[in-house]
């Protein structure tokens, strides 16, 4: 009988990061899949990060995962969003090519010791006095475990639907995952169904480009990982995107493929993303737009597929087709293979503690859309964590659990666990109340101690990242220090039509002025300066010129987190029952006895908790 002190089950983005980041911490580990060659297979857009997306792949990286190191390896893209505002809300995007990205993922999991690849389909999981012990494979082989991820993406019971008609599956061309689900029933939980979708693809050589407003990738392109070689990078071609707009008359004849709509009908049971809807969904919520943008995005630098984001459908084929044809630039477009909806079992994540282990079954973690959430990214940064805490659980180690003001991951897993989810739950940068601390460029300041702790972080960067922060420390030391003369700064304020300074002023006064950057105070200082040599590194001159400028703001969000802090270091016992103390509402009883918080910060956030129950459970705390 095979035995591993892990298994994972799942080869997408998350069972990737549980699987890898374990068998790294020293744990031999069974990755079960049902196909050994589909690692990190992209389900929907071939495209990594975006939209505070980006910040959990620089937080994966930073603490030593995958996602990161795959992306820049594979990206026919980069573009860094949201530019023209704040550095909080910057979040870096690439388009990948899908099969590039595969192959890597699977080469990264093949070449990981301690790391088996099992291809198989699980169909049962064995617990023993509420303790996993194994798993049981379609072909009635037990494999016995000390801890299991799971990680099942959108397999679990998969149904695909495109008008009325539908085909199992967890996605085009790939059968479901039968089973588990009744398995986990079976032990108590609670089980939901949701839905997700993706567009047409279209044939490249079918659509004018030339009449199309073209979207070129950045120069330079930004890497996402801080292990990626800058001489090696960027390692494919890079290629832009186009975009297109649908119109009134391509929504009349959506219209009319409402009433076979599996999504209208109700013949599609599992709700989908709100934040991400089919066109279907766009034009019937919104009818007042007149137009929805589109994005036309290429599948791989030897595909002839093109992924048309913003165009997730569930209609029948026809009208699909027919609507793209009156789609600017996809008059003669050649329809690849029809958009569709599919909906899969999910199990709701206030069962789940924040290590992302489960509350019923000791050794049983969720990861990924299991827990209800939706994206690549979303995925990873629950896969590492699920990972780092088996492995931790397995060796006898001290949990591990990231905070809200410590990473987006944190705020993403305390969501789930705090507010549980009826719908796709998709990270934004305003979920997160400290984003200013926990911007994508400092991922690495924030996180790399504890991949360095576990052993997935080499002592060499480490080093450099400690060295680093001395530079960047010595750099602002400096710039409180050292004034820029008039004589110096004054053609720079007249060239931008600003007021001469009449002083001399120190570098931090003058780069906090909203109409000054870094670099202007950097052309007037000569070759050798020290301040200058300090930050000749990118990544110095950009953490120097954010911390200074945005000091205030940081300072003010430090003693805020500092202040929520003390609600955090009063723990409550797990074991604590809520029901005998009549005083805190109905339903603040029900959800803390169903949540379980471990401390009263994180029982503040449950949704249904009021402010007065939380004064109620610290006093009876106290006494």
């Amino acid at each position: 009988m095979r035995s591993f002190d892990l298994i994972v089950v799942g080869g997408g983005h998350a069972g990737i990061e549980a699987a890898v980041s374990a068998a790294k911490m020293g744990c031999s580990v069974g990755l079960v899949s049902m196909d050994k060659n589909g690692m990190g297979r992209m389900s929907c857009n071939p495209a990594i990060g975006g939209s505070a997306k980006g910040h959990l792949v620089h937080e994966v990286d930073a603490l030593g995962g995958a996602m990161g190191l795959i992306a820049d390896q594979s990206g026919i893209q980069f573009r860094t969003l949201n530019k023209s505002k704040g550095p909080a809300v910057w979040a870096g995007r690439s388009q990948n090519d899908r099969e590039i990205y595969s192959e890597i993922a699977s080469s990264m999991v093949a070449g990981t010791q301690n790391l088996s690849i099992i291809e198989e389909m699980i169909i049962d999981a064995i617990e023993e006095g509420k303790k996993i012990v194994g798993v049981r494979t379609a072909h009635g082989e037990e494999i016995k475990c000390k801890a299991l991820v799971v990680c099942s993406g959108t397999f679990l019971n998969g149904l695909m639907h495109t008008g009325m008609s539908s085909t199992k599956g967890g996605r085009f061309g790939e059968k479901p995952s039968v089973g588990l689900t009744d398995s986990f029933v079976k032990m108590g939980f609670e089980a939901g169904r949701l839905k997700t979708g993706t567009p047409p693809r279209l044939h490249k050589n079918s659509i004018n480009w030339q009449i199309l407003d073209e979207q070129p990738g950045d120069v330079p392109p930004l890497p996402f990982s801080l292990r990626t070689p800058k001489d090696k990078f960027p390692y494919q071609p890079q290629l832009s995107c186009h975009i297109t707009y649908t119109d009134q008359t391509v929504h009349k004849i959506l219209e009319k493929g409402f009433g076979d709509s599996p999504l209208f009908t109700g013949k599609i049971q599992g709700v989908g993303p709100r934040y991400c809807p089919s066109i279907e969904d766009k034009i019937n919520r919104f009818a007042d737009k007149e137009r929805h943008q589109l994005f036309l995005e290429p599948e791989g630098l030897n595909s002839e597929l093109i992924y048309i984001n913003g165009f997730s459908t569930s209609l029948p084929v026809e009208i699909q087709f027919e609507a793209l044809k009156k789609i600017k630039g996809l008059e003669e477009v050649v329809m690849v293979r029809p958009g569709y909806a599919v909906e899969y079992d999910y199990f709701p994540p206030h069962q789940v503690d924040l290590t992302l282990e489960t509350k019923l079954i000791q050794g049983l973690y969720f990861a990924g859309q299991i827990n209800g959430t939706s994206g690549y990214e979303e995925a990873a940064g629950q896969g590492i964590i699920a990972g780092i805490n088996a492995a931790l659980k397995i060796q006898g180690r001290p949990e591990f659990v990231l905070t809200r003001s410590e990473a987006y991951i944190g705020v993403l897993i305390d969501d789930l666990v705090d507010k549980s989810t009826n719908e796709p739950y998709r990270m934004f940068t305003s979920r997160a109340e400290h984003r200013l601390v926990l911007r994508q460029d400092n991922s690495d300041q924030r996180l790399m101690k504890y991949g360095y702790e576990f052993g997935l972080i080499p002592k060499e960067m480490f080093d450099e990242l400690k060295q680093r922060e001395l530079v960047i420390s010595k750099a602002k030391d400096i710039a409180e220090k050292k004034r820029i003369v008039p004589n110096d700064i004054n053609p720079i304020l007249e060239r931008k039509e600003l007021a001469i300074a009449d002083n001399a002023d120190t570098i931090t006064k003058l780069v906090r002025r909203p109409e000054l950057e870094l670099k202007d105070i950097l052309s007037v200082l000569p070759e050798d300066d020290e301040f200058k040599l300090l930050i000749s590194d990118d990544k110095v001159y950009e953490q120097v010129e954010i911390n200074i400028k945005y000091e205030g703001y940081i300072q003010r969000q430090q003693e805020l987190i500092q202040k929520m802090e003390k609600y955090e270091k009063i723990n409550i016992p797990l074991n604590f029952d809520y029901l005998k103390i009549k005083t805190i509402s109905t339903e603040g009883r029900e959800k803390l006895g169903k949540v379980k918080p471990r401390t009263i910060g994180q029982a503040s956030r449950i949704s249904g908790v009021t402010p007065s129950d939380i004064s109620v459970l610290l006093v009876y705390l106290k006494s």
